[in-house]
């Protein structure tokens, strides 16, 4: 199988990368700094020689957009709306120029969408999409907007040879430098894991290698199409993850940080807050229908398996120290 990765230099991308080439696909990963053979440049907003990579292949999985890691000042919330609706709109472009377009599209979109709420899950059918929330940051209802618009721009499309998903992921899990697993466990490790604003807002996630068992299970079923939820059937109050992710790595115990605290840390960070404080609860119904069953549903035995994972890859990046050790021994003998 051929498959196009737009975007897919980010942490998610690399996931998707490392898992489809390792199962034998073919993946070219489309992306503004080409640095490897399988990747092609790119501007996310204008076709060009990379668009016959799309003609032919047999999946498009989408996932460019500029990080929601940073501040949401009007500048960065304007880069966010317009790299996801530009890639999105280019890449329906693509598909529909292809003499032979790809059976199916896969467009990333965000758990996000939905309103933060505390009393009960959102699934695809009954979830409330959020933007009128009373309480909460006015500028989270932009958030929701991107989203919105994200996924009008791949439905609006005229793609009717090819079927049409948009993933509603939540945080995609994984024990890679740089994502957000990374960020949680270097607060955990410097002992300020603990709960954020009293931490009953709810965290939905998903282990990575149940991200790209989804992906896979998406493409291979014909009758699924519309928005999907990628997420762990059970979303934790961001204390019990917390709690739980300490545990994995044996720390006992995270200050905890209230509003104004979290803020503070936000901004040093240059982050935002909405990513600690808004309540995802998702529920993966059209997943679950359809049987698609998880690996790691549990956030103990998710954790437990990136905090092994992490700290192999953190092993096999230390130098080893034997070689200078010997050679200090035998100085002595000497």
């Amino acid at each position: 199988m051929k498959v196009v990765l737009p975007g897919g230099t980010g942490q998610v991308g690399a996931v998707l990368d490392r898992a489809l080439t390792a199962a034998g696909h073919e993946v070219v990963v489309l992306t503004r700094s080409p640095k490897r053979e399988r990747e092609v440049g790119w501007d996310g907003a204008t076709l060009g020689p990379w668009a016959e990579a799309v003609d032919g292949c047999d999946a498009v999985i989408n996932l460019a957009g500029r990080s929601v890691s940073c501040r949401y000042t009007p500048e960065n919330l304007r880069a966010m709306m317009d790299s996801r609706v530009d890639s999105a709109r280019i890449v329906g472009e693509a598909i529909a120029a292809a003499a032979r377009p790809p059976r199916v599209w896969l467009q990333m979109s965000t758990a996000t969408i939905y309103a933060h709420r505390f009393d009960a899950a959102h699934d695809e059918a009954t979830g409330v999409i959020g933007g009128s929330e009373a309480g909460v940051p006015d500028y989270w209802a932009y958030s929701v907007e991107i989203a919105r618009n994200w996924e009008r721009t791949q439905a609006d499309a005229r793609t009717p040879a090819t079927r049409r998903v948009a993933l509603r992921s939540a945080m995609v899990m994984s024990p890679d430098r740089g994502g957000v697993f990374d960020v949680l466990l270097r607060l955990t490790r410097l002992g300020l894991g603990g709960p954020v604003a009293g931490g009953a807002q709810y965290v939905s996630w998903i282990h990575d290698e149940d991200f790209v068992r989804a992906v896979e299970f998406l493409i291979a079923r014909d009758d699924l199409e519309g928005p999907v939820n990628l997420a762990s059937p059970h979303p934790l109050p961001q204390r019990q993850f917390m709690r739980t992710l300490r545990a994995a790595w044996g720390v006992p115990v995270g200050l905890p940080a209230t509003r104004w605290m979290a803020e503070l840390g936000a901004f040093a960070m240059r982050s935002d807050t909405e990513l600690l404080l808004k309540s995802r609860r998702v529920a993966p119904g059209r997943l679950s229908a359809a049987g698609f069953t998880f690996a790691r549903s549990e956030w103990d035995q998710a954790a437990a398996d990136l905090v092994r994972r992490f700290r192999e890859a953190a092993d096999a990046r230390r130098p080893s120290q034997l070689p200078s050790r010997t050679a200090d021994i035998t100085t002595r003998v000497r």
